[in-house]
């Protein structure tokens, strides 16, 4: 399909309402190892933490090759098979939204753009997602999606620059499959890239199981926020730089800024930059 053609789905919406029930966040919490062990009705849920809900639940019969539902219905139907999560942006603007509460999202593709990388061509897809509840917008996320070429016979990832060296905070985290596992149910993930180890190696050429690129945007934001209690985030945002695998230990890693603002990135087990991000706060 042209690009022509796939830029017709930019403008598409889509709305979902979900109820925010305790059991994900009390099981977030506990795949985490930190948190509420046991949130109320009322509780504000924490930032980043609506991925629990508005899951995508696309009939077996609709899924594609690699886990995810098949493309061409709210997402445009991008002709590359390898899918991954390169960064998000968020806005804080609003109460947060409330366990118990009815929650509405409404998605909209913001733009598909073309471009061309070391391993060949590439499709970029940005959704908005506005998150609302009973008191009105809560948070307003834009979300990075690349598409990119078949893995090529010779082909090998390009080494991660250096992480920084000097954090403020620093959390060490295992990066087992069951993690990944976890991980996958509680966001009913069915990319198969997460836990189909000869799927991953043998059709999308990684070395092995990829770590999500949204947990470790989640950790970025929980090191973040339970560094500074007494502060309130405004905005959040986090780029993928290169993929962390399982098997060893990846360390999410924060800095104080001279403007206010918190510095994260995450450093694979070799001290390679793997993901970056930066929250700022009232």
């Amino acid at each position: 399909m042209s690009l022509e053609k796939l830029k017709e789905w930019i403008g598409r919406t889509q709305s979902v309402e979900d109820l925010a029930a305790p059991f994900p966040v009390r099981a977030l919490a506990a795949t985490l190892d930190e948190g509420d062990p046991d949130p109320r009705n009322g509780d504000p849920l924490p930032p980043l933490w609506h991925w629990l809900y508005f899951l995508e639940i696309a009939p077996q019969s609709k899924i594609g090759p690699d886990g995810h539902a098949e493309r061409g219905d709210f997402l445009p139907p991008v002709p590359l098979p390898r899918r991954m999560w390169a960064g998000s942006r968020f806005t804080f603007d609003g109460e947060p939204v409330r366990v118990g509460e009815t929650i509405e999202r409404r998605s909209t593709i913001k733009s598909v753009e073309p471009k061309t990388g070391s391993t060949g061509s590439m499709v970029f897809v940005t959704v908005q997602h506005t998150i609302s509840g009973p008191r009105g917008v809560s948070l307003v996320e834009e979300h990075d999606i690349v598409y990119r070429e078949a893995a090529k016979p010779d082909e090998k990832p390009r080494p991660p620059k250096p992480a920084p060296t000097d954090p403020t905070w620093r959390k060490t985290i295992q990066a087992d499959p069951v993690l990944l596992f976890r991980f996958s149910a509680l966001t009913f993930n069915g990319h198969r890239i997460h836990y189909d180890q000869p799927y991953v190696t043998g059709t999308e050429g990684y070395p092995g199981l990829i770590v999500h690129g949204p947990l470790m945007g989640l950790l970025q934001m929980e090191l973040a926020r339970r560094t500074n209690p007494a502060r309130i985030a405004k905005s959040f945002e986090f780029r993928a730089l290169s993929p962390v695998f399982a098997g060893g230990a990846f360390s999410v890693q924060a800095r104080r800024e001279q403007d206010g603002s918190i510095k994260t990135w995450v450093a694979n087990s070799n001290g390679g930059l793997a993901q970056e991000g930066r929250t700022i706060f009232q």
